[in-house]
């Protein structure tokens, strides 16, 4: 799916829906909480992909891996009940959550770190100074990969290839704005009003 996202999109967006105290990790994961209650179940995760037009394979797939990952981490303390087994992601806490071999734009407590957003270009945009190539973006992911942490590997992986898949542009770019409103949350809102209009005018 290419994207048409601008800046001015981004700036519209920028704190909607958002409560004054969210760090940038917190918003980066409140969009897929639906019903704004703090918790993400599956379900949510699932109606959150769908909305920003992820098909129902790839939506199925991420609601279960990313909640099955992410809930322990959020809830510690928890004891094991039929609350545990839904599998919720707690959003005040998702910076426990946080895993390995990736790019250090988030700090441990969820906060965004403008100089690690900012080396990711210029470490790795060799094409654009402002985009990413699937070439470039590959090479970043080798380069952030810790010793032995398979998992983070893959999870970093994951969350790349398919924001690329999602967001790349006609010419196979992955823009600097673009990755930016990933970070804040902001990107999501977009990509869903955007599969809203497309749906409107399909019925028109």
């Amino acid at each position: 799916m290419a994207s048409s996202l601008t800046s001015n999109d981004f700036q519209e967006d920028a704190g909607r829906g958002l409560v004054s105290d969210e760090n940038a990790l917190q918003k980066h994961v409140a969009f897929f909480d639906r019903n704004n209650d703090g918790i993400i179940y599956p379900w949510e995760t699932f109606q959150g992909f769908r909305a920003i037009g992820a098909g129902y394979l790839l939506s199925f797939i991420s609601a279960f891996l990313i909640n099955l990952g992410l809930s322990r981490k959020t809830r510690p303390g928890k004891a094991f009940s039929l609350e545990t087994l839904m599998l919720g992601v707690e959003v005040k806490n998702i910076h426990m959550a946080k895993h390995g071999s990736d790019s250090g734009v988030y700090d441990s407590k969820g906060r965004f770190v403008s100089w690690k957003f900012e080396e990711i270009f210029a470490k790795f945009a060799r094409t654009h100074s402002d985009a990413l190539t699937s070439h470039e973006l590959k090479a970043m992911l080798k380069a952030n990969r810790e010793p032995k942490d398979y998992r983070g590997w893959v999870a970093s992986w994951t969350e790349w290839i398919t924001l690329y898949n999602l967001c790349k542009d006609k010419g196979g770019l992955l823009k600097k704005e673009t990755i930016r409103g990933v970070y804040d949350g902001s990107l999501f809102q977009q990509m869903e009003r955007e599969k809203l209009a497309t749906a409107g005018k399909k019925k028109e």
